[in-house]
């Protein structure tokens, strides 16, 4: 017996649209495991209620769930377990040519600006969209990237004078 129609359809988004998710957490979250982390739990939230989602709004509202997870995760972050030690295994994070000197330009930022930057620039939403997926005003949004951006061109321009080892 085969999938349901509305299971293969939703396979079909998770593999045309978890690398582009995967992207936007890491710019949010400068971190690969913990926007691994974040995908993988707004595609279980977004498998439960798939059966409700609009077609037409499915985007929008899987990337409200990956927004508030991510501004969510430092009021459980404290229950994350540190260690001296690292793990056994390391992943290496995937290439993305200029992908890695944004993400760590963009972790100066507060969690918001990152995740405006990320939404607004990387994603390419209008600031309409942008704030209501965040819940704040538009003029919100517009005000924090100038002060963003200013700060990633500084860190940007930091690191092409560093000399190259």
């Amino acid at each position: 017996m085969g999938r349901p129609d509305w299971e293969s359809e939703y396979v079909d988004f998770f593999v045309a649209r978890a690398p582009a998710l995967r992207r936007t957490a890491y710019l949010m979250c400068g971190d690969w495991q913990i926007a691994e982390d974040l995908v993988q739990t707004t595609f279980v939230r977004l498998y439960v209620h798939w059966r409700r989602v609009r077609q037409e709004t499915v985007d929008a509202y899987a990337r409200r769930i990956l927004t508030n997870l991510f501004l969510s995760r430092r009021r459980t972050a404290h229950r994350e377990l540190v260690t001296a030690e690292p793990p056994d295994r390391h992943d290496p994070a995937p290439e993305f040519g200029g992908w890695l000197e944004l993400a760590d330009a963009l972790s100066g930022l507060t969690d918001r600006q990152r995740a405006i930057v990320a939404l607004r620039y990387v994603d390419d939403l209008p600031v309409a969209e942008v704030a209501e997926l965040l819940g704040i005003a538009e003029g919100t949004v517009k005000s924090h990237p100038n002060r963003a951006l200013q700060a990633l061109r500084s860190a940007l321009e930091t690191q092409l004078e560093r000399p190259t080892r």
